[in-house]
């Protein structure tokens, strides 16, 4: 009796073992941290303050972000450099020297276990990177030189499947007969926030060096055979030409408002113009700043809207963005196009997916409230009006002023997802334009808001959960019987890229994307973000690839 006793307790501890060894795993889950798809090696663990501030040992800092480091002893301080960029912290003090400018801090220098622990968050900001925080995985994605995506990639939900079939790499199209290769857009995104691919850094307040930069990358993209660009005018709620509404971008100089003595926006123009290229206005509608750090907010200018407007301001996946429930705000956004509109010889006006963020909470409790006159009983089909509101009114202005200027939308590339839309897609993505960003793109499309819709298809042709081909075949039939043109956005940054998959280690990606837009005549052309991933990084030869399809 008490053997049987014995047995069944055993049994009871060996089937709780799995639970408790999952339960200990998920509590001793490690921060770990990528840059640029790169995995950091950490030395000793980061770790995280009762602020939610991630703290990483200095040899993170040098070791991970090439940054020169100093460790002084005596006055438990520590200095950073890179670059010109000049940062002190000091142990036990609310505050840092940012190029011998205090700016406040939440956590400062903390020696852990005799080992010197600093903000990571604070000091990569300071040194021009990007950081995201993924809390369920404890994971921290930092990027140089690259805009993060608005949102992921799609994923693939994990399922029993039996067999498992390998992933193919991306099939070799072949041309259809009867077609023909080039279609009428050929458009390159030229990025202008963080200094991507124009003005370079060096550049500040440099104007001749600015236009010559320009005009170099202009040759490079016409001599591959694009002949459109789209270039960002207004990156953060601030602009690339003299404007009596929003500041100066501080990419021209270093510094928000700042004048950098001429016109980028009617040089621009001009030199696009003298070779043949069209050139489209890129405006970020609802983004305020690319982050919410205490070093950004400090350095706006006073006339910037967070500024200016801080009740219209919503803080959200640390970005700080303009309320699109707000009609005020709104119109505020729709008079900074209209002032390019009526000022410049532009071709077109561009808007990205910048409407309501998809992968962070956004706080309008208030505003769906106050401005909901409408009585629209969910915030969410609240939040969609708003933007179709935003949409219309803006394409009813444009057309107005200048009928002759093309009015388009770039969202992202997968409207809905069949599962939750018998009408949309065969994708898995987890992420969609309609439920996230509440972008009502078929609303646009139908009513004939826009002359053209631009959708992000940034996957390959063998991508499972939000394969290529069949989103060209959706946004093929949405289009069907429109006024509507269809350009594809397509992925250029991602071939060669250090973290993608095996079939974006080719150009020929690209070329057989294009390859399949050919098969349907409601496909007008393709943009390819962005204009250095082609003509200066040139993966595998891309610029070539595309130079020889282009003229074939």
């Amino acid at each position: 009796m008490n053997y049987r006793k014995w047995m069944l307790g055993l049994l009871v501890i060996l089937l709780c073992l799995p639970m408790w060894s999952s339960g200990a795993r998920a509590a001793t889950l490690q921060i770990t941290i990528e840059l640029d798809g790169e995995t950091l090696v950490s030395d000793v663990p980061p770790y995280i303050t009762t602020s939610n501030v991630t703290m990483v040992p200095i040899s993170v800092i040098s070791k991970g972000l090439s940054a020169g480091v100093d460790w002084n002893q005596s006055t438990k301080a520590v200095t950073i450099t890179k670059g010109d960029t000049v940062l002190k912290l000091t142990s036990g003090q609310q505050f840092a020297f940012v190029n011998e400018t205090s700016v406040a801090l939440e956590t400062s220098v903390q020696i852990k276990q005799g080992r010197v622990m600093v903000p990571l968050r604070f000091v990569s900001e300071q040194l021009g990177l990007q950081v995201i925080w993924n809390q369920a995985a404890k994971h921290i994605a930092l990027y140089s030189n690259v805009e993060p995506p608005q949102a992921a990639d799609p994923q693939t939900p994990t399922l029993p499947v039996t067999p498992t079939v390998p992933t193919p790499s991306a099939p070799s199209i072949p041309s259809v007969p009867g077609t023909k290769t080039g279609k009428a857009m050929k458009g390159a995104w030229i990025s202008t926030v963080f200094n991507l691919d124009w003005p370079s850094v060096s550049s500040a307040s440099k104007a001749d060096k600015q236009k010559q930069e320009f005009d170099s990358l202009l040759d490079k993209l016409k001599a591959v055979g694009f002949n459109a660009v789209f270039v960002q005018v207004r990156p953060s709620a601030d602009s690339l030409y003299p404007s009596t509404l929003v500041p100066w971008s501080k990419v021209l100089t270093g510094t928000q408002d700042k004048d950098p003595g001429y016109d980028p926006l009617e040089y621009m123009v001009s030199a696009a113009h003298a070779r043949g290229l069209e050139f489209h206005a890129w405006f970020n509608p609802f983004r305020a700043t690319t982050d919410s750090s205490a070093a950004t907010l400090a350095s706006l200018a006073s006339n910037h809207i967070v500024k200016t407007h801080p009740d219209w301001i919503v803080t959200s996946g640390g970005k700080k963005y303009i309320n699109p429930g707000i009609p005020q705000a709104r119109q505020s956004i729709i008079d900074t196009v209209m002032e390019v509109v009526n000022g410049y010889d532009i071709d077109g006006v561009h808007l990205d997916d910048y409407f309501y963020p998809s992968d962070s909470s956004f706080a309008d409790d208030v505003a769906y409230q106050t401005y909901n006159s409408k009585a629209i009983s969910s915030k969410e089909n609240w939040r969609r009006d708003n933007i179709n509101e935003f949409v219309h009114e803006l394409g009813t202005e444009i057309h107005a002023a200048k009928p002759s200027v093309s009015y388009g939308i770039s969202p992202f590339g997968v409207w809905r997802n069949k599962k939750t839309d018998s009408t949309g897609s065969d994708t898995t993505a987890g992420v969609s334009a309609y439920d996230n960003m509440y972008a009502d793109v078929r609303t646009w499309i139908k009513e004939g808001w826009i002359d053209y819709v631009a959708p992000q298809i940034y996957w390959s042709l063998s991508f499972s959960a939000a394969r290529y081909d069949k989103l060209v075949d959706w946004w093929v039939q949405e289009v069907a019987d429109t006024n509507v043109e269809l350009y594809i956005g397509q992925a250029a940054y991602k071939v060669g890229a250090s973290d993608q998959s095996a079939e974006w280690q080719s150009g020929q990606q690209i070329i057989n994307q294009l390859k399949y837009n050919e098969k349907y005549d409601e496909v007008g052309g393709s943009i390819m973000f962005r204009a250095n991933d082609i003509v200066v990084r040139n993966p595998f030869g891309l610029a070539s690839l595309l130079t020889f399809y282009n003229k074939s």
